[in-house]
């Protein structure tokens, strides 16, 4: 039998006669929306890739590199997964509004909805409300749409009115209607997790939990198969108040102290954006990133440094909150595309073994 040609890559002039009108779009987008930042006084910066620590997220998986000093001898380097340390850095430096498109990596990602290297753009406020880029969102899809001349934005099978204002949803709330789980029954005051409460709860949802799972384990399992494919439909989602002990870099909720400022937007089940009002005491910092890297390197036997220099601008960062949202995603819903490597001018080429 003979064997069969492989697929054509991207620069073929058949293929990227298919792709060109997608990449168009994404280039009109990201026009319209550094306009979008410009007009409301944002700052564009451009951070360095390269860092000292990629972030410490127990399930973010970076690209590693050495670098050879002057003296010959080698530090150990990383593509950064993000350039939210590196923004934050320059809101202690004085900064007030900050914009950023990023190339950004990450490893073991790859899909319809992952790539290897895509675009973050991220956004900063100082001294604003985080309810503050809720509104930029709702003005962002409605800007992308109008970019590409859509009344919808859609994804395999799912659409939603991009003009149409969000629905905001607690996590919380989000559980109880989508899986019949009281979440926050499971959360104490002070954020430590009962994990065999939300098992039992899990389990009478049809979720299916391994013995070792971990409470936040548990938490993913239930957001990933109930929850988020309900988020986003007929109108974007704003999933709001996530548990303080999956806060990340945001700061505790004044009316809950179990709960912290973060939202997730979601379109067309697709997440799309993940703001934070942005936490600032370094110590309590250092504690989460600790926890989460003892979590690495209990689930993938390796674990990232802490970026000292990013724990030290903590402790003279202003009051502020921020956002970073998937561009090519954006840009995905906004022309119709059906993966992620459409909309990006030159993918990284599968490797192969």
């Amino acid at each position: 039998m003979k064997p069969r040609s492989p697929a054509p890559s991207w620069w073929s002039p058949s293929v990227h006669r298919d792709r060109r009108p997608l990449l168009v779009g994404r280039n009109r987008i990201q026009a319209r929306l550094r306009g979008f930042f410009a007009d409301r006084d944002f700052i564009e910066v451009d951070t360095a890739t390269l860092q000292v620590s990629p972030g410490n997220e127990a399930h973010l998986h970076a690209f590693h590199t050495v670098a050879i000093g002057n003296d010959g001898l080698p530090a150990d380097l990383y593509l950064h997964t993000s350039p939210e340390f590196a923004c934050k850095k320059l809101l202690a430096a004085g900064e007030t509004r900050i914009s950023c498109f990023a190339h950004v990596y990450r490893n073991r990602e790859r899909g319809p909805l992952h790539h290897p290297e895509f675009t973050m753009v991220e956004w900063y406020r100082a001294g604003e409300s985080y309810e503050t880029l809720m509104d930029d969102c709702a003005e962002i899809l409605a800007l992308a749409a109008e970019t590409t001349g859509t009344r919808r934005l859609s994804f395999h099978g799912k659409a939603i009115d991009p003009f149409a204002a969000p629905e905001r949803l607690s996590v919380a709330e989000a559980f109880e209607r989508f899986a019949a789980i009281d979440l926050l029954a499971s959360v104490s005051a002070d954020g430590t997790t009962d994990r065999d409460h939300l098992a039992v709860a899990a389990t009478a949802s049809g979720i299916r939990i391994a013995g070792d799972d971990s409470w936040a384990d548990i938490f993913s399992r239930i957001l990933v198969e109930k929850v988020e494919p309900r988020l986003g439909e007929g109108r974007a989602t704003i999933l709001d108040r996530y548990p303080v002990c999956e806060a990340a870099l945001a700061r505790p909720s004044a009316e809950d102290p179990r709960t912290a400022e973060r939202f997730e937007l979601y379109a067309c089940g697709v997440e799309l954006a993940n703001a934070f009002g942005e936490l600032t005491d370094a110590s309590e910092q250092r504690r989460r990133f600790q926890a989460e890297m003892v979590e690495k390197q209990r689930v993938y036997g390796e674990t990232y440094p802490l970026d000292e220099d990013f724990l030290a601008a903590l402790d003279i960062m202003p009051e502020a909150c921020g956002i970073a949202l998937g561009f090519d995603r954006l840009v995905m819903l906004a022309t119709g595309a059906q993966r992620i490597d459409q909309v990006i001018w030159a993918p990284v080429a599968e490797v192969t073994v």
